[in-house]
């Protein structure tokens, strides 16, 4: 998969992100890979991946008063796990997708 960014071509091709010169041109990884590396590979807990996925950067993005966490008041996006860090489903604005 091809997309532009900063009027460059950038092309995505089994995790390895590279502009039209073949420069490394960013990251593949998705949140639940992060997530498993950083429980898997770092061995800190769920809870706490959980947290630098969601809680985290909504504060630093501000936006912690509606996102962030499961709560009243709160946009309901969330992620339905298996034992293996897999994701099964997703809730974005409390509907199931």
């Amino acid at each position: 998969p091809a997309f532009e960014l900063y009027g460059e071509v950038i092309t995505a091709v089994d995790g390895v992100v590279r502009n039209a010169a073949g420069a490394l041109a960013g990251s593949a990884l998705d949140m639940i890979t992060a997530v498993r590396n950083t429980v898997g590979l770092l061995g800190l807990s769920l809870a706490e991946a959980s947290r630098m996925a969601s809680t985290y950067p909504a504060q630093f993005l501000g936006l912690d008063d509606r996102y962030g966490q499961i709560a009243a008041g709160y946009q309901a996006d969330f992620v339905l796990l298996d034992t293996d860090l897999q994701v099964q489903s997703t809730w974005i604005a409390g509907q199931r997708d």
